[in-house]
């Protein structure tokens, strides 16, 4: 089975939590503070393994969770930093953020990694917060929650030539005579429903790879058909090989045919009309074929090279190959993502982001005042309820946020209760 769009969950390990502690040596008077830092959380990181050609494996493993850092210990020692989760993904995926649409990676090349969740840094132990009007604090920082998302894999097949054209006309049957791929072959539509890749040599010793691909119809760039599943894979093809069936035996008019597919990968992507076409007339050993070629050739003018050739007969395939390894060599890469040059020196790339609301505050039926807001989730997790000197600390930045003072305008009284999560306090002026 061949899988090429996936949604998995990822999240980035927590923090270890930073430890209260002081030292308690015998000749060590006023020994101070001692509670160590938490160890940094690990990544999940995305790297590509060459030898994977699908995304099957994630059908049954969507969730990706890293482990947390260890948490720090007394002495002052740091707990440990935990390893990055390395999740392996075949050649030519694409990773998007399904909340943002935002394209977070697009791996191609063997070993290639994209960090997709963060994990979250450690939490202080109580040395960090000695100061001379506090020189013994009984605060610790938890860890820093990891990042946490959504995220869609897309795999769009990575072949130098993609062979395009109506169901049934001799794709995947060409293939298999210029390639050691064994594609499906049978004589009804929408017999290739995932691509094949062959690895094509010719004569002189060059080589590409070269996918067979769904058959397009019209309609395909609305989905129609295997319309996106097709497209999809062109989109990383340098060369497209336009295959049409000269015999004409299904009734269709291979100029007609020509005009329609090229009609579908205009809608579909403007850019993918900038790659070179070669068009290629195919079953050239039937009857008739001769007639519809004259007539096909007068109908699209002198500017464009029709190859006319038989699968089955390997008629006009050394000449076929040749011009489509030159093609190949003389065509660059194009990426799937604007990049720009680098020119980093000169040039600075600047970002409209939101800004971040720190909170906000809403009412509940039964009177609650409920304070939401990924800044102060973030900080609500990060404190050590069990100190009262930490919950004391959490009061303090709660009011220099302003969260005191916005209550207050949602006619917060006193007595009233205030839930952060799943923590409920009093609200007292």
């Amino acid at each position: 089975m061949f899988v090429d769009q996936v949604k998995v969950y990822v999240k980035g390990g927590d923090g270890g939590n930073g430890m209260v502690a002081f030292r308690r040596e015998k000749y060590v008077p006023n020994g101070g503070p001692a509670g160590g830092d938490g160890g940094k959380g690990a990544d999940v990181i995305f790297e590509v393994e060459e030898g994977l050609r699908t995304l099957m494996d994630f059908r049954y493993k969507r969730h990706f969770k890293a482990d947390r850092g260890e948490h720090g210990m007394s002495k002052g020692m740091h707990g440990k930093n935990s390893t990055s989760m390395l999740v392996k993904v075949p050649p030519g995926t694409i990773v998007t953020d399904e909340a943002t649409g935002q394209v977070l990676a697009d791996l191609t090349e063997h070993g290639q990694q994209a960090v997709i969740a963060k994990g979250g840094r450690g939490g202080r132990g109580n040395t960090r917060f000695a100061t001379p009007a506090n020189p013994a604090p009984e605060i610790a920082e938890n860890g820093e929650p990891g990042q946490e998302r959504n995220v869609i894999l897309e795999l769009k097949v990575l072949a130098d030539v993609g062979l395009v054209g109506f169901p049934s006309v001799g794709k995947s049957t060409l293939l298999s005579i210029v390639s050691s791929a064994k594609p499906k072959i049978a004589e009804y539509h929408f017999t290739t429903i995932v691509p094949n890749l062959g690895v094509v040599e010719t004569d002189d010793g060059r080589s590409f790879v070269m996918a067979d691909l769904p058959g397009l119809i019209e309609g395909a760039h609305q989905g129609i058909g295997l319309g996106h599943q097709f497209l999809r894979h062109i989109e990383r093809t340098r060369v497209i090989v336009h295959v049409i069936d000269m015999s004409a035996m299904e009734g269709r008019d291979p100029y007609e045919d020509y005009l329609t597919i090229n009609a579908e990968l205009k809608e579909y992507n403007l850019r993918l009309m900038e790659r070179p076409q070669i068009v290629v007339a195919n079953k050239m050993d039937m009857p008739e074929s001769e007639e519809n070629l004259t007539l096909f050739k007068e109908k699209l003018g002198e500017d464009v090279k029709v190859f006319p050739i038989s699968a089955i007969t390997r008629q006009g395939l050394r000449d076929l190959l040749f011009e489509v390894a030159d093609l190949v060599e003389t065509t660059p890469e194009f990426p799937m993502e604007e990049v720009e040059e680098d020119d980093s020196e000169h040039r600075v790339l600047y970002r409209h982001e939101k800004e971040e609301i720190d909170f906000v505050i809403t009412r509940e039926s039964d009177a609650t005042f409920v304070i939401t807001g990924d800044r102060i989730e973030k900080l609500f997790k990060m404190t050590n309820f069990q100190r009262e000197e930490s919950i004391r600390r959490f009061a303090r930045q709660l009011r220099g946020m302003g969260v005191d003072a916005a209550l207050r305008e949602k006619g917060a009284k006193h007595g009233d209760t205030v839930r952060l999560e799943d923590y409920e306090f009093e609200f007292v002026e």
